[in-house]
């Protein structure tokens, strides 16, 4: 059974329908969210028969877009573990601190999520051709399923990305065109070969299926600890889908039934040298403006500008949340800390949200007795060069 219905823009809300291929909404050109029929999901779908699924993120597969099997692709994407870290949380001195550990995912990093459904969406409405501007993860994990789908890819990255995502790329069969600048720039290379060749754009938030995907994140999140949400959700965030997703995920389970009322509080992590969502947030600003000059080693958080911006801004108000600046260096210690306390090689992304958590507890913005889940979104390897 698929219920999807039709898609909606997350700004103007103009409708569309949702079995042809779309990018931006084409009345305000912000980002197009998919919708279900949730009412008939509540009859249909007993979220306690989905414990004896495949352990998945195709376990929810009525609230996911793809509508006949045969187009899924599958390398075993989701279901990644949620770890109660006791080592790490007595090293702290807090109990109740957890890390969603994304780095299992195929590609070795969340990504997977969002590009397992975007192509297979895709695939589904017969792309033959899709384009990516990307840091690293979301080239790679975009190669692999087209890989799989048998689509041309075609990937744009900053020249200076760590070597191993190019190598990946490459292995993965995508071509690959390495740009002298920053994702944005990428980006408008990227456009240009969508225009010019009618290639599909799989860019952040820039068409509705990656969002889905990494949706999952929260109907996981919840799954995981008994249909409960924890206090506090903290996430490195780049151009921010796994953020808009999961608080879309929240929605749409209290309207399942599944979960009641009460929402985490959402915190926005991002680099000192990249944080145009943290300046825009604590400027009271609707939307984000360009972050000049954008470095850090992190290259997942090196986004200067995010397509999304509202969304990402709308749910942290929303929940009574918050957005954290960290330098880079935190981010490493904080990913040393994770990794001899709990054996988990995090990015420096997931470091990232380490070095958030132990800044807001010292400004008492975390009680003691509250729940944390930290999002460690990929794999150390990835960026072994920083440790060498």
């Amino acid at each position: 059974m698929n219920l999807l219905t039709h898609l909606e823009c997350g700004l103007c809300g103009t409708e569309q329908e949702a079995d042809r291929l779309w990018n931006l909404c084409p009345e305000c050109g912000k980002p197009l969210l998919a919708r279900y029929d949730l009412e008939a999901a509540r009859q249909a779908v007993d979220r306690d028969e989905i414990a004896g699924r495949e352990a998945t993120l195709w376990r929810y597969r009525e609230l996911l877009p793809v509508r006949d099997d045969a187009f899924v692709l599958r390398l075993g994407e989701g279901w990644t573990p949620l770890t109660h870290a006791r080592r790490l949380g007595q090293a702290l001195g807090f109990e109740g601190l957890y890390i969603k550990d994304e780095g299992l995912n195929p590609t070795a990093s969340f990504k997977a999520r969002g590009l397992g459904v975007a192509v297979s969406r895709a695939y589904e409405l017969g792309v033959e051709a899709v384009s990516i501007p990307s840091a690293g993860n979301a080239a790679g994990a975009m190669s692999a399923y087209a890989a799989l789908a048998g689509m041309e890819a075609h990937v744009f990255m900053p020249q200076d990305v760590p070597p191993l995502f190019v190598a990946e790329c490459r292995a993965l069969g995508a071509e690959v065109t390495l740009i002298d600048g920053l994702i944005t720039d990428c980006g408008r290379a990227a456009a240009e070969g969508v225009r010019q060749f009618g290639r599909f754009d799989v860019s952040t938030l820039k068409e509705p299926y990656r969002i889905e995907g990494k949706k999952t994140m929260g109907y996981e999140l919840a799954e995981q600890m008994g249909w409960a949400l924890p206090d506090v959700v903290i996430y490195p965030t780049g151009g921010g889908t796994g953020l808009i997703g999961m608080w879309k995920a929240f929605d749409e389970m209290e309207r399942l039934g599944w979960i009641g009322a009460e929402r985490p509080r959402m915190v926005t992590v991002q680099s000192e040298g990249c944080a145009p969502m943290v300046r825009a947030f604590h400027q009271g600003e609707e939307f984000a403006t360009l972050w000049e000059g954008a470095a850090t080693l992190a290259d997942g958080l090196r986004v200067p500008a995010a397509v999304g911006d509202f969304l990402i801004l709308r749910a942290l108000r929303e929940s009574n949340g918050t957005a954290v600046a960290v330098p880079d260096e935190e981010m490493i210690e904080a990913a040393n800390l994770i990794g001899r306390s709990q054996g988990i090689f995090a990015c420096p992304e997931g470091g990232a949200t380490l070095a958030a958590f132990r800044r807001l507890r010292e400004a008492g913005w975390i009680d003691d007795d509250e729940t944390v889940v930290l999002f460690n979104t990929g794999s150390g390897l990835k960026y072994a060069h920083l440790w060498m």
